[in-house]
């Protein structure tokens, strides 16, 4: 299971439907609680249809994570298509090495784990995500546990 906030999780969703290109981007946290969404430029040929992380941002928050910033879990990336599954061309470029994907398309975000011999396509396993509530203003969470992918 992963926690992300109710607030950084509707920042993702309003990313993903201000733009008509794929937006991308880190997931930071400790554990399995998703701390921050570093937003990346998308570097691919046909950002519509694909998204390729800035290289150089990757570097910088491995950097930052092994000087006693947030670790890197994974990353997202939205589908303006309107599927919030990993798509099989995402499946191609994804390496099994447990990392955390958040696929945001459609109002909606869902989480899945990078894996060798994954249910879909071979290479992604669904991962339930938890609403960890609004980061410390009082307010208690309105989601709780709640499944995100199927």
């Amino acid at each position: 299971m992963v926690e992300i906030s109710i607030r950084l999780r509707d920042e993702l969703v309003a990313a993903a439907a201000a733009s008509a290109d794929e937006i991308c981007g880190l997931l930071l946290g400790r554990g399995e609680h998703v701390e921050r969404a570093l937003p990346c430029r998308n570097l691919a040929a046909t950002p519509a249809t694909r998204f390729e992380l800035d290289p150089a941002a990757l570097l910088a928050a491995h950097r930052a994570a092994r000087a006693g910033g947030p670790a890197v879990l994974g990353l997202y990336h939205s589908h303006p298509s309107g599927d919030v599954r990993p798509s099989p061309r995402d499946a191609a470029d994804a390496a099994p090495d447990g990392s955390l994907w958040l696929i945001v398309a459609g109002g909606q975000v869902t989480a899945w784990r990078a894996v060798e011999g994954g249910a879909l396509h071979g290479r992604f396993a669904a991962v339930t995500m938890r609403d960890d509530g609004c980061e410390g203003d009082g307010d208690p969470p309105q989601g709780g546990d709640a499944p995100r992918a199927e």
